[in-house]
């Protein structure tokens, strides 16, 4: 079969929603979509029409029809198929089965259709797996989150803790002090209690002594007890992360970001033009030999700060590789992309979107790929020796990409404790309640294309120490893609822009 067209439109024929998945022209399409409504008889029972050229397949949803627009060659049962798939998809997607609704849905439904329909034909997709692929969920990303909230609700533990140890401490120290206080002058005993109250540190004495002496010493004892509080509370930070670097927890900047990075990140690009342009990584690969699958999916995504500077073309360039294809927002100028690769909206009077949002304007897939392309080769070899498994791992990286805060997660059968690492390059760290053990590399580059590690535990199976999971990110990615250059429509220079290319994994899994 071969699919032209899938639209969403009104009994008066006006094209709500339209995604066409062949070359055709616009006037072409506009045609046949004009005349359905004269080709839809009213009492008939059948949902097809037949014309010289094309078959139109539909199917009424309130007062709208769901139209897919096939050749005659096509398959009429695998016509009715695609049709059935798609009329379950309009009211996920649409909140109400009008043209309002449809409307509002229009972007929505236009991604759902082009992933149910490639290049024409059906794929073999479930509504489900639609809506996941359109909502990017990832397994690996939430347990992520899980874990980390975990992380953060067991420190918040751990400095009530150890606020309350430090607090009874004081409070001893000053009932000590107090015993002593008849062997001293008033003076020392002013001076004394002034220290034993504001935790004994000489730093709050001194800002103490260099107080106006006219001011009333009640009140100026209550202010420095406050400001002596606050001070001490970020030290008592501070001497936290100390005790947890200091037990083996990865306190990193580059691993896991303060909050003054995350705001940082949140605040709007300097530049008037920001591209982000993302690849993810999907990998299933044996544990012998092989790969099970490998797939790439990308996204350049586009924000414009102001609404004069998004009357603009991106010119583009990427490497051709075998096995990418591309789809572009409905919006976009198909025909221009395709010839020149340049990215421009079909109508040159409509600007950009702007505002503090992304907007996704094209989508790639890369399927192609054999195992000689992995960014990184991670070998697992479990041996029973007596009472002990000896676990070594190596991993070996590609020169194409240097790879950041690489984590590599091996599960672990129910330990007592820790396991007895022997040897290791880079970090590791042992999660017990989720029985895992990460082993985290911060950069790997041309130093160090290749590492192992080994850690003893007690005899198991070596099915237990898989699937390993790995994660890292990198500052290139397979296409190559990138901006060259912001292509003005409107008199003036062409507005600064910025990029971030990345590539991060999504699920890469050693099984």
């Amino acid at each position: 079969m071969v699919v032209l067209a899938a639209s969403v439109v009104s009994k008066s024929g006006k094209a709500l929603v339209s995604r066409q998945f062949v070359d055709m022209s616009r006037s072409r399409i506009e045609g046949l979509l004009a005349a359905f409504p004269k080709l839809v008889g009213t009492g008939k029972q059948h949902t097809y029409v037949e014309t010289e050229n094309v078959r139109y397949v539909y199917q009424p949803i309130e007062a709208l029809f769901l139209l897919v627009i096939t050749n005659k060659q096509s398959n009429i049962l695998e016509d009715l198929e695609t049709l059935r798939l798609l009329s379950k998809l309009v009211p996920e997607y649409s909140p109400s089965l009008d043209e309002e609704g449809v409307c509002r849905a229009a972007f929505d439904l236009a991604s759902a259709f082009d992933e149910a329909i490639s290049l024409g034909n059906k794929e073999n997709v479930t509504v489900a797996q639609i809506k996941q692929y359109c909502e990017m969920e990832s397994h690996e990303e939430k347990l992520y989150k899980l874990v980390m909230q975990s992380k953060i609700n067991e420190t918040k533990d751990h400095m009530r803790r150890r606020v309350t140890e430090i607090e009874k401490s004081k409070i001893d120290r000053g009932k000590t002090e107090k015993a002593f206080a008849p062997l001293r002058s008033p003076n020392d005993f002013s001076d004394t209690n002034s220290r034993g109250r504001l935790g004994g540190d000489p730093i709050f004495a001194d800002s103490f002594i260099q107080k106006p002496k006219g001011l009333p010493s009640a009140p100026t004892a209550t202010s420095k007890v406050a400001g002596g509080m606050k001070l001490g509370k970020a030290k008592k930070t501070n001497q936290f992360l100390e005790s947890l670097k200091a037990e083996g927890e990865l306190i990193l900047e580059d691993t896991q970001p303060s909050g003054s990075q995350s705001r940082l990140s949140s605040v709007p690009p300097s530049d008037p033009i920001a591209v982000a342009i993302e690849e993810k990584i999907n990998v299933t690969v044996k544990r012998d030999t092989g790969i099970h699958n490998f797939d790439i999916q990308g996204t350049l995504a586009l924000q414009v700060q102001n609404d004069t500077d998004g009357f603009i073309q991106l010119q583009i360039k990427n490497q051709d590789l075998p096995g990418l294809s591309f789809k572009t927002h409905p919006y976009i100028n198909k025909e221009l992309f395709n010839s020149q690769q340049i990215i421009g909206a079909k109508d040159l009077n409509r600007p950009f979107p702007s505002g503090q949002n992304e907007t996704p304007l094209v989508k790639w897939r890369i399927q192609e790929l054999g195992e000689s392309s992995l960014p990184l080769s991670v070998n697992c070899w479990p041996s029973v020796s007596g009472n002990e498994t000896y676990v070594s791992i190596e991993y070996e990286a590609s020169e194409m990409f240097d790879l950041h805060n690489v984590v590599i997660s091996i599960p672990l059968p129910a330990l007592r404790g820790a396991p007895s690492v022997r040897q290791i390059d880079g970090e590791w760290k042992y999660d017990s309640r989720n029985s895992l053990f990460e082993w985290s590399i911060i950069l790997i580059d041309q130093s160090n294309r290749s590492g192992s590690m080994e850690f003893v535990v007690p005899a198991a199976d070596p099915s237990a120490f898989f699937p390993i999971s790995v994660g890292f990110s990198a500052s290139s990615t397979f296409s190559n893609l990138k901006v060259t250059s912001i292509l003005p429509l409107r008199e003036g220079s062409p507005p600064k822009f910025s990029q971030r290319i990345q590539l991060v994994t999504d699920n890469y899994l050693v099984i």
